[in-house]
């Protein structure tokens, strides 16, 4: 199916709603029915049914169908943030007693799951190394469940072998998750690769406006009906119609914003590799980033995202640093339209400062869609400013 056709055309019936070119907003909390077997039909199977919009809405429909198409999977549930899809997927695909393998220093939320709330019912999770399948294997137990996975990861850019990863667990029975909100369908295409459910984020580039938040599941029809008619109606986390809609005109132009954030990242990582107060640039495509082979080979593109490590003694020049940025936000999330800075440190406290851990001296920048000589010229201005 061409990406262009499912932007603009698939799952859109325009001749049912006056061939307007937007679908409208179906602001509907339930659905009238004309008999009661209607109704009883509706109340046996949800999952294809108009009965009430915790469940299925029309405008969210079309968006279900749209992302599904980009994932290239047979069915997708979409929700009101990424946390609600992550916390959904995975309290679907456990139950008490069994083991989780997750790549380490996973999304914040999902961690806290792990952590915090699977452990009140017996679940637990070992954290591994990813980016070596062996580590897998090691940590692969009777009571394995789940493989959660996060490539690249939106810190240091870690990646797993997905097709490596993914035999490894069908061959062991265990049903294997991957947040891809990094590289969004367009760039990487996990369920090609043989993992059963691809996580998003859509607040960041599906929506791309900085304006919604929405999280999405894709998969077999099987798994995501199973996810509909138990986690999905119970939490009642599903995305509301109009943030639907708004994620519907961010995709018509994803491809579009995809492409110039991808051109002014490449600009912003070769300035940012030759500024005297940089150590360090990690960026998955560029080609000295320690797995840049996998990432070739199994992701279509990169952008937007990248981390660099500042040359600074203390935390008050980081501070100052990010402080004396004029026209880039600190802000958390990124795929907006906005250049987005967030230094590690800042989730630390100053005494607990070490310049020598390169950690306490990154900064993760997004480039937006400003020009990049504007992103770059704030960098180095507030680079001058260092003392």
């Amino acid at each position: 199916m061409d990406l262009s056709y499912i932007l603009n055309e698939f799952a859109e019936e325009r001749e049912n709603y006056f061939n307007a070119v937007s679908p409208p907003i179906m602001q509907t909390s339930n659905f009238v029915f004309n008999t009661v077997a209607d109704m009883r039909n509706a109340f046996s199977d949800e999952y294809a049914a108009w009965l009430y919009s915790r469940g299925n809405n029309p405008t969210v429909d079309i968006l279900r169908k749209k992302l599904a198409a980009l994932d290239g999977a047979e069915d997708c549930l979409v929700f009101n943030s990424g946390a609600a899809a992550i916390f959904v997927v995975v309290l679907a695909n456990v139950k008490a007693g069994d083991h989780i393998v997750s790549v380490d220093k996973p999304y914040t939320w999902a961690q806290k799951m792990f952590d915090v709330i699977l452990p009140k019912f017996g679940v637990t999770t070992t954290y591994i190394d990813g980016r070596k399948i062996e580590n897998f294997e090691r940590a692969i137990l009777p009571n394995t469940t789940v493989i959660y996975l996060e490539s690249p990861n939106s810190w240091d850019y870690a990646l797993q072998d997905l097709k490596a990863v993914a035999e490894l667990a069908k061959a062991e029975h265990i049903t294997t998750i991957i947040d891809n909100s990094y590289c969004t369908p367009l760039y990487q295409k996990p369920i090609e690769m043989g993992i059963d459910i691809s996580m998003q984020t859509a607040t960041k580039y599906i929506s791309g406006h900085s304006d919604t938040l929405g999280g999405v599941l894709s998969g077999s029809k099987a798994m995501m009906e199973k996810i509909f008619n138990s986690e999905y109606l119970t939490v009642g986390s599903g995305i509301q119609p109009f943030n639907a809609w708004l994620l519907i005109r961010g995709l018509r132009t994803l491809p579009a914003r995809l492409d110039r954030i991808t051109a002014t990242t490449r600009k912003v990582v070769d300035h940012l590799k030759n500024h005297p107060r940089v150590e360090t640039v990690l960026f998955p495509l560029d080609e000295h980033f320690p797995q840049y082979e996998l990432a070739k080979a199994q992701m279509q593109g990169a952008c937007g995202l990248l981390t660099f490590i500042i040359k600074a003694e203390t935390i008050t020049q980081i501070e100052q640093f990010c402080e004396n940025l004029q026209h880039i936000f600190m802000a958390v999330s990124w795929g907006g339209h906005e250049s987005l800075i967030i230094p590690k440190c800042s989730a630390i406290q100053p005494a607990d400062f070490n310049p020598a851990n390169k950690e306490h001296r990154m900064l993760r920048l997004y480039a937006g869609l400003e020009d990049p000589e504007y992103i770059i010229k704030d960098l180095d201005q507030a680079f001058e400013k260092l003392v």
